[in-house]
């Protein structure tokens, strides 16, 4: 009866992969070939019985897998990137390992589980060097495309000229884990950990200094210096003289504080003055002969 009420329940527990495997860092993986691009992503290596079991599911692609730790309850979320691993082993990233506090050949259970592509996600640079990187969301843009998921609250490890920098998952949207594989998603920073606002002093405003320099008269005397007026003595001030000759309808002024030119008087003899009427006397004395 429960089969007929529920037929698809037998269906879905079939269709799941869950399986345990001994997990190690790549750097335990043998092998002459270098797999130190498995430290720059979000993918594991798992064997090829693996693939072979997920080959008879009809399970969704991307194969995205969930990844926890029983002992300490703690998981994340990634995608697989080869199927070379020895059987009952699988190799993880250095940073993932660390999310999920596993040691060298720990157990880790992995099941198959499908995710909502990512719509938005915020990250947190550990470390405040992270603002050193000139395009910081074009760096991790790039980073991110060794991920096939993201998971709120894991701190990832990204490669860039040389130096790994971490950050924390702040948040993502729709869901608490997402799909990033070919998605459109909208990327935002908090402050790094450990940043601290530069300092603002108030300063107060400073008077203008412009032209300060000391000029020079051309008179020669000092600018700002001038004397100062003595004061008037009342005995100084000397009564005006009344000016007879006033006619109503003129005004004369006349400036006390400079003296008046005296008039020349003139009688009529000086009116018929003739240039050069004198007589001149020679040096030579007449009496005397030459």
């Amino acid at each position: 009866m429960c089969s007929s009420k529920f037929p698809h329940v037998g269906r879905v527990f079939q269709n799941r992969f869950s399986t345990q495997y001994r997990c190690y860092s790549v750097s335990m993986l043998a092998g002459p070939n270098d797999r130190s691009d498995v430290e720059k992503g979000g993918k594991i290596i798992m064997p090829p019985s693996a693939l072979d079991q997920l080959s008879r599911l009809n399970i969704t692609y991307p194969m995205l897998f969930k990844l926890t730790n029983k002992n300490s309850d703690r998981m994340t979320h990634c995608g697989v990137l080869e199927f070379v691993a020895d059987e009952g082993i699988c190799y993880l990233p250095h940073w993932m390992m660390q999310n999920l506090l596993l040691e060298e050949g720990g157990l880790v259970q992995v099941e198959s589980v499908n995710l909502m592509v990512a719509t938005y996600s915020k990250f947190q640079p550990q470390s405040p060097d992270f603002l050193d990187i000139t395009n910081p969301k074009a760096v991790l843009e790039n980073a991110l495309r060794n991920f096939a998921c993201l998971t709120t609250g894991d701190v990832i490890a990204i490669n860039y000229n040389e130096k790994i920098y971490e950050l924390r998952v702040m948040e993502t949207k729709p869901d608490k884990a997402v799909s990033i594989i070919e998605c459109d998603m909208n990327v935002d920073f908090d402050a790094p950990l450990g940043y601290k606002e530069p300092e603002r002093h108030m300063q107060r405003p400073e008077e203008p200094t412009a032209f300060t320099g000391s000029g020079n008269r051309l008179d020669g005397k000092k600018k700002g210096i001038e004397p100062s007026p003595a004061p008037l003595d009342p005995s100084d001030i000397k009564r005006g003289i009344p000016n007879y000759d006033f006619k109503i309808g003129r005004i004369t002024f006349i400036r006390n504080s400079r003296q008046q030119p005296r008039k020349i008087e003139t009688d009529d003899t000086a009116s018929n003055f003739i240039a050069f009427s004198g007589e001149g006397q020679s040096l030579r004395k007449k009496d005397r002969k030459p």
